[in-house]
């Protein structure tokens, strides 16, 4: 069977990097003040490019080394490996390709540090969480998940070099928010498919430590996630619009958390699951709004 295009596509995780490259896309603005010039969007054009690249690598590198686990399990058994619509040849192939187009360009037309750590993080997700650490301890989403949590920093040092004294710090913060936020989001899935989990031998922290601790422990990185998404407030890289949008945004998130300690029924797992991503979404998409209107504020 001749792979198409669509199947390509699917090795990509499109829906999960569309998430990853809109963060880097708020870090490049942020990174910059007041509107950008059209240099800094042809730049920020190009690292979207290539960050967006090299996350669907990883993607794919993702399911070439979890092919095995992915056949096991109902959310994952259609993935074009798995149903031998491509060959492990072929994906490693085409993420060899991707990973080279956006080496080529963070590089040349970006710059070194992007790339290394673009780089980095493709390394961090595709070989340190999917060979390692998803099949070696409960805390796999937790440790892996700075990788995850990176691409505001690769948007932001595309811009700015990380040159400037505010620039490791701002940009850390934006990381923090997405590396607290991932266990509360990825654990309400991982409860609803915790029986796929402990099918395929993954030790993921429902299946390792119960249901119960895992709900106690997304209410805590709730609560922790509400403190961390008021530091750009706090330390005044952000103002009074994102803070209303965040403390919103937040009370919702804690009413998911704290009914997930007793939720009313199985689907109320994906349920906060599904919150969890509108909340990471609109977070940022405050801190975008916010950052244009800072002036003004």
């Amino acid at each position: 069977m001749a792979a198409g295009i669509k199947d390509y596509w699917d090795l990509t995780k499109p829906r999960v990097v569309a998430l990853i490259v809109f963060t880097a896309f708020v870090g490049m603005f942020l990174a910059i003040p007041g509107l950008p010039s059209a240099a800094q969007l042809l730049t920020g054009v190009v690292a979207f490019v290539g960050i967006w690249l090299s996350a669907a690598a990883a993607a794919a590198i993702n399911q070439l080394l979890d092919a095995r686990i992915d056949a096991q399990m109902a959310r994952t058994s259609w993935r074009p490996l798995v149903v031998g619509k491509v060959t492990p040849r072929q994906v490693l192939v085409f993420a060899g390709i991707l990973t080279a187009v956006s080496m080529l360009l963070l590089v040349v037309w970006v710059n070194v540090i992007t790339a290394v750590l673009t780089f980095a993080s493709l390394i961090g997700y595709a070989v340190i969480y999917t060979v390692y650490l998803k099949r070696a301890t409960s805390q796999n989403i937790v440790i892996g998940g700075l990788a995850g949590a990176t691409p505001p920093l690769l948007g932001w040092a595309a811009i700015t070099g990380m040159t400037g004294p505010d620039d490791w710090l701002h940009a850390s913060l934006l990381v923090a928010i997405i590396f607290i936020w991932t266990p509360p989001h990825f654990w309400a899935l991982a409860i609803f498919r915790r029986a796929d989990y402990a099918k395929a031998e993954v030790p993921m922290l429902p299946v390792t430590h119960g249901v119960v601790h895992t709900r106690k422990q997304i209410f805590i990185y709730t609560v922790l996630l509400v403190i961390v998404s008021t530091l750009p407030a706090v330390v005044g890289m952000s103002g009074l619009f994102y803070l209303g949008g965040a403390i919103v945004l937040n009370s919702v998130f804690l009413w998911y958390a704290w009914k997930m300690l007793n939720p009313p029924d199985e689907q109320f797992n994906m349920k906060t699951f599904g919150y969890s991503i509108l909340y990471l979404m609109a977070l940022f998409a405050f801190l975008l709004v916010d950052h244009w209107l800072l002036p003004w504020q």
